[in-house]
């Protein structure tokens, strides 16, 4: 797999990002791209290590050597059809994918790992600009109709794969537009969003029907779509967001991060926000709570609306620099990260726990804050208080909504509140309903999504026919 000497005659080379002074005035990505020479030599490095423990880094399994080698020797069409094999949507993936694949990579035990995500989108970007991607119409159709609910990137990729097997499926999506968190989570300036309207066209001609503003508990029933459809998959995602309830929540100016993100995502593609309160950092004074990617992204945003200064606090102590890779290698490590949107000016601090909310006139001013040891206990006398505009809960999500459709349902929950299911064949105790995605999984990355999303549509195939091709 490329330059059998590669890996000791080339440097580790990646994208570079705009400067942050120029990026925070727009929404747009701002990921500079490589030329195809250098992404070449780039593949090249990709060494000949026998066990590709890559492709059990990546989540799709993604056949990474492969297409590291196509491209190096520069057969871009053939490393797009291998990077297709596997993945429905890699311009998500070599967008917004942390790439633990990267982690993975045995070249990663001296920090030096191939540029996987960077090769990744390459390969697919280069596939949309030389109009290599087509929609894959099926010779026959099968009768069948499927309702997938939820048109995130487990629905999308469910969707798209049971339409190429020949089904009618049905996309069903609350939002004016598909996507989900990539649509309204993720900012513009991560992906922008004609990315997902190009698949959603691409679908639309391989035969998926799109329904949109159509909220499944409310618009329509589970039990109408059970009855009306050969098979229901759900795909909602986790949305129910974990909150903070200390003395003062109930002050104006503390918000969840998914009240605040998709806000921005509409305006900028000027979708109407309708009756919602405009949440807004612009010359705030902005603390973000939550030190993971949502957080991450609020940072982003704050300084792009305006915002004075952004803190992110974190409960968790802060991790390693340099992670003991005898130990952690080739799975995904605790380690200190700097995102894009750190790096634009915002103050961390770690090991922090949020006693109280204070304010006046009902709006939030301050943070009543304490210190903790390194068994999360409060440390004595560390008491202290930050400034505060604008508070972003950005602190995970517990499980998926379960008002309305999954109580209607009456379905099975874990004790984590997700749709109980395994991943053999993602069927409920109702045989033709099955469940994908956030909502089974819990909170998740995107690579996850695509994975179970292809697994179930070969669930379901099988379910319906007996038998099926769909790759697992």
């Amino acid at each position: 797999m490329g330059k059998v000497t590669g890996f000791l005659e080339i440097d580790r080379h990646d994208r570079k990002y705009q400067p942050a002074g120029d990026r925070v005035r727009h929404y747009d990505e701002f990921l500079v791209p490589m030329d195809h020479r250098e992404v070449s030599q780039q593949g090249a490095r990709c060494m000949d290590c026998g066990i590709p423990y890559c492709h059990n880094g990546c989540p799709v399994n993604n056949i990474i050597p492969d297409w590291n080698d196509l491209a190096y020797k520069g057969k871009w069409r053939e490393a797009l059809e291998v990077l297709h094999s596997t993945n429905n949507f890699p311009e998500f993936t070599g967008r917004i994918c942390p790439a633990p694949c990267e982690e993975a990579c045995t070249l990663n035990i001296d920090d030096n790992p191939v540029t996987i995500k960077t090769i990744e989108c390459t390969i697919i970007d280069t596939g949309w600009q030389k109009g290599w991607i087509k929609p894959q119409i099926p010779e026959q159709k099968t009768g069948k109709r499927i309702a997938v609910v939820g048109a995130g990137p487990a629905g999308m990729a469910c969707a798209q794969q049971l339409a190429r097997a020949g089904h009618d499926a049905v996309l069903i999506e609350k939002n004016a537009k598909v996507g989900g968190l990539l649509r309204y989570g993720i900012p513009d300036f991560k992906m922008e969003k004609h990315i997902i309207d190009r698949r959603a066209d691409q679908m639309l001609a391989e035969g998926v029907e799109i329904r949109t503003n159509t909220f499944v508990g409310k618009d329509i029933t589970g039990k109408e779509l059970v009855e009306e459809f050969d098979a229901v998959v759900l795909s909602g995602g986790a949305e129910k967001a974990r909150d903070l309830l200390v003395p003062g929540r109930e002050l104006d100016g503390i918000e969840f991060a998914m009240e605040f993100l998709p806000q921005q995502n509409r305006r900028n593609s000027s979708e109407p926000l309708g009756t919602v309160k405009p949440i807004l950092a612009s010359g705030k004074d902005v603390v973000v709570i939550g030190g993971g990617d949502t957080g991450s992204d609020c940072i982003g945003t704050s300084f792009r609306q305006g915002a004075v200064s952004v803190t992110q606090l974190e409960i968790m102590p802060m991790p390693p620099e340099y992670p003991d890779k005898g130990t952690t290698w080739p799975f995904w490590p605790q380690k200190f990260r700097t995102s894009s949107s750190q790096a634009e000016g915002a103050e961390r601090d770690f090991s922090v726990a949020t006693k109280a909310f204070l304010g006046s006139d009902r709006q939030v001013e301050k943070l009543h804050l304490v210190r903790l040891n390194e068994n999360m206990k409060e440390i004595p006398g560390s008491d202290f208080e930050l400034k505060a505009d604008l508070v972003l809960l950005a602190m995970g999500f517990v499980h998926p909504v379960h008002e309305g459709m999954i109580e209607e349902l009456d379905i099975e929950r874990d004790d984590r509140g997700n749709v109980k299911v395994n991943t053999d064949n993602y069927q409920t105790a109702t045989p033709k309903l099955f469940a994908a995605g956030d909502m089974r999984r819990g909170q998740s990355l995107v690579v996850w999504a695509i994975r179970e999303g292809r697994q179930c549509a070969r669930a379901v195939d099988e379910f319906l026919m007996g038998d099926t091709v769909l790759p697992r």
